[in-house]
């Protein structure tokens, strides 16, 4: 698991900074799995909301495609990888 605490404030609602989140968790995923990730690509408007969870693409170079899901955990924008599932 991993903790990001990334956020922004835009239209006056507190949002998660959606470049720095996919930067982070490529990283922390090609970490724990050992491997290359192509591209993470997370919703840009994603409101922190304290339990809140959302999901973002992963995907690999071989083409595959998963879905990474990560809770908010507080209203800091303190977020957990909480599942990586295969696209079909």
């Amino acid at each position: 698991m991993i903790a990001l605490a990334f956020a922004a404030v835009g239209c006056g609602d507190t949002v998660i900074d959606s470049s720095k989140a996919e930067d982070t968790i490529q990283a922390s995923l090609e970490k724990s799995l050992g491997g290359t990730i192509k591209s993470v690509d997370c919703p840009a408007d994603q409101k922190v909301e304290a339990g809140a969870t959302f999901e973002c693409a992963v995907a690999f170079p071989n083409g595959d495609q998963e879905e990474v899901t990560l809770k908010i955990r507080n209203s800091d924008a303190d977020i957990s990888i909480v599942g990586l599932e295969k696209n079909e």
